[in-house]
């Protein structure tokens, strides 16, 4: 696949964590649109949160705007192809900065909302809580504790599968776009920890909080956005 060739933002993602749940491929078909196709691994489809923090989130040739340029992001997605293209569709992503949630959704690009969150290390234990607090949406939230157990791995198949993925498709106004990202493959380590709390993607009949989910960690990802292009 051959990429725009001017990016049009940049950004870090610190202390990304991935939580991965497989789900029935038929139930996840109703909530994506009818272009893509449900991608799956095993007869299953993959439902994901990932949450981050958000630095240096910068338009190409401008500095961070003060305030704005930094945040914790959750959210929610599964995995889809197009034309045989692999990529990742968004059902939300919340975030905890409300000028960036506006920016996020300017021409309702991508379901960005807004919510309370919190990110916190003490010693070599983190805590992640998010509870969205944007009007007019369901209140979902996930509260967790976890530490890192382990250096760098050699991906599974599966762990590439789920991780490496560089686009999005989102259908703004009935228009099918495909945006492209760029960035170095994943170095994953393995967590472990206690999920508290869980009630994202409610519009599922499966009960996350109930289940284990494959779980993984990246210190640190520097990321190129490039502009939404219209899928024919």
């Amino acid at each position: 696949m051959k990429m725009p060739k001017k990016w049009m933002m940049t950004q870090e993602w610190h202390d990304l964590v991935f939580m991965h749940w497989p789900v029935d491929r038929n139930e996840m078909r109703k909530y994506v649109p009818a272009e893509l196709e449900i991608d799956i691994y095993d007869g299953k489809a993959w439902l994901g949160l990932v949450f981050f923090k958000a630095k240096k989130t910068r338009p190409r040739f401008l500095p961070p705007v003060p305030g704005v340029s930094s945040f914790l992001e959750l959210n929610v997605r599964t995995y889809v192809t197009y034309k045989r293209q692999s990529g990742v569709y968004f059902f939300s992503l919340d975030a905890d900065h409300p000028l960036a949630v506006k920016a996020a959704r300017l021409g309702d690009f991508l379901p960005y909302r807004h919510a309370q969150m919190a990110m916190s290390t003490t010693g070599k234990r983190c805590t992640f809580k998010s509870r969205r607090t944007n009007k007019g949406s369901f209140p979902e939230s996930l509260e967790l504790s976890y530490r890192v157990t382990s250096h760098p791995v050699d991906k599974t198949e599966l762990e590439s599968w789920l991780t490496e993925r560089y686009c999005l498709w989102t259908k703004p106004k009935g228009q099918l776009l495909r945006l492209d990202i760029e960035h170095s493959p994943w170095k994953l380590q393995y967590i472990q920890g206690e999920i508290e709390n869980n009630t994202m993607a409610s519009f599922l009949s499966k009960n996350l909080h109930l289940e284990k989910p494959l779980t993984h960690y990246s210190k640190r990802k520097k990321v190129r956005f490039f502009p939404p292009v219209p899928e024919k």
